[in-house]
């Protein structure tokens, strides 16, 4: 497999997307190896988008967004888990894509030893919480440098995705109908949840 390069990733997030699509992330550790194939993603950009960590400027928690491209940008959710993001764009631009979804295609043994409630295999990483799981990636793994032949995470090329698929971003609270969500036909794909507040029905 090839090592994706930061110049192949310098690109507009909602590009880089198509890209990534079909791509794997293999992770290594003193555990073993898992990789996985990527099947569904998010695009998100910086001031121009209002459902991104960057819309209201840089902060230390948002920082490793705003590159250089090639590195992962891992922020905690929900006070229990993990999401993993790829950066994209040129230094000091904002951008990134949300890793949703894959298939475990190595080290089945190891991603089902994490994630012992999955019914089945193509359950392990089907969800951004359950990918970071499956790969073992938490706050420690926040701006490695995915393009490093030396990274304990690496980004390879993959083969064509086929038939890609776009449509509206999952659970955000603002610009919920923008079509920057994308995936492949896997069965790892995550069914879709409109965000935005809930309102009482009236009768």
């Amino acid at each position: 497999m090839r090592q994706l390069t930061r110049d192949e990733l310098a690109i507009d997030p909602v590009d880089a997307s198509k890209i990534l699509l079909g791509s794997v992330l293999e992770s290594r550790s003193p555990q073993g190896i898992v990789r996985v194939r990527l099947v569904e993603v998010e695009a998100y950009r910086g001031g121009d988008d209002p459902a991104s960590h960057c819309y209201r400027g840089r902060t230390p928690r948002n920082d490793v967004m705003f590159g250089p491209a090639g590195h992962l940008y891992v922020y905690f959710v929900y006070g229990m888990h993990f999401c993993a993001n790829i950066v994209s764009l040129t230094d000091g631009v904002p951008g990134a894509v949300l890793l949703r979804a894959g298939e475990v295609i190595d080290g089945v043994e190891l991603a089902r030893s994490r994630r012992p409630s999955a019914r089945k295999d193509a359950e392990l990483a089907k969800g951004p919480a359950r990918l970071t799981g499956v790969l073992g990636i938490d706050r420690a793994q926040n701006g490695v440098d995915l393009t490093d032949p030396d990274s304990p995470i690496k980004l390879y090329e993959g083969e064509p995705a086929g038939d890609m698929y776009s449509g509206p971003r999952v659970g955000v609270a603002v610009a919920m109908d923008v079509p920057w969500r994308f995936w492949v036909d896997s069965p790892a794909v995550s069914a879709y949840r409109r965000g935005g507040k809930r309102t009482r029905q009236l009768r």
